[in-house]
């Protein structure tokens, strides 16, 4: 029973040593794994105590392009008018059609000079180069200033028509036609045009497949030279281009205008929803992974279905 005792006790001896003698080489090696352990401290500020923004050109340039495009659109409330956008405007800066204006009744804008507009500059400017008056109709005939003054003594007729389309009504056609050019009182010529866009347009139609204005392709421009019908519409076309800018900018206002709470209540839905997405990711990320996977599978999976014949 002694010697059994004593074999015990030696072996357990020896287990205890062995286990002893393994512990400190497992903790040397968990250490070398997991670093030193540390204690808490208070003071501490983090792995870099030195912190900086490390993209400060893009956030100056953030900024700068905050603060000009709030001064842009104080410039634009300010200074602004909705209603350029609206209306056609004169030489002068005024509105055609626009109750409550002495162009209340005259609701069409008339070029002085048409064939101006054909100049390059008019796209740049989005402006034809020429005067341009409100009239309450557009011109129906073709008519020269010199062809009104020379029967004016028998016939007034033609003067009342004409003068309708000068920035003044004409009492005496006494101007030569070099000061009524000098003076941009009068066009030197009219041709007939019918309203588009609130604006007077040559009134074009085909002849035996031929272009025509009020049924002439050849007129004189009452500066003695003769013109077709086709340098007109070229710069009827630069004008369309100009009323086409100009028509995207009215829509894009309109657009604005009448829609404005309902782009202010999406954005507010969309905030919300991304509120709630960061909400639902912090506590299923991975299913909500798989499901955007899966979903992007199945839409290119189904766009390829409708693209095979």
């Amino acid at each position: 029973m002694g010697e059994e005792s004593n074999s015990s006790d030696d072996e357990n001896s020896t287990k205890s040593s062995t286990e002893e003698g393994s512990s400190p080489a497992s903790e040397e090696e968990w250490a070398k794994l997991t670093g030193d352990s540390r204690a808490f401290d208070p003071g501490f500020k983090g792995p870099v105590v030195n912190r900086s923004c490390t993209d400060v050109l893009c956030c100056i340039v953030f900024i700068l392009f905050i603060i000009a495009y709030i001064i842009l659109g104080l410039i634009a409330w300010v200074h602004g008018d909705p209603r350029r956008v609206a209306y056609p405007t004169d030489s002068k800066g005024h509105f055609c059609g626009q109750k409550g204006t002495p162009n209340e009744n005259k609701s069409i804008l008339f070029y002085f000079n048409l064939f101006s507009c054909t100049s390059p500059s008019v796209l740049i400017s989005l402006q034809c180069p020429t005067t341009q008056i409100c009239v309450s109709k557009c011109p129906e005939k073709f008519l020269t200033y010199m062809e009104m003054q020379f029967p004016y003594s028998k016939d007034r007729r033609y003067l009342k028509y004409y003068s309708q389309f000068c920035k003044s009504p004409i009492v005496h056609p006494a101007k030569s036609l070099s000061q009524i050019v000098m003076d941009d009182d009068c066009p030197t010529a009219i041709f007939p045009s019918k309203p588009f866009l609130q604006r007077c347009f040559p009134d074009f139609s085909t002849k035996n497949g031929t272009l025509t204005v009020g049924n002439r392709t050849m007129f004189e421009d009452g500066n003695g030279r003769t013109r077709n019908a086709m340098e007109l519409r070229a710069a009827a076309k630069n004008i369309n281009k100009v009323l086409d800018a100009k028509t995207i900018g009215m829509k894009v206002f309109e657009d604005y205008a009448t829609t404005w709470y309902w782009i202010l209540m999406g954005l507010l839905i969309a905030m919300l929803l991304s509120w709630l997405f960061l909400l639902l990711l912090r506590f299923t990320a991975g299913f909500l992974f798989w499901v955007f996977v899966l979903g992007v599978i199945g839409i290119i999976g189904y766009g390829n279905m409708a693209l095979l014949p």
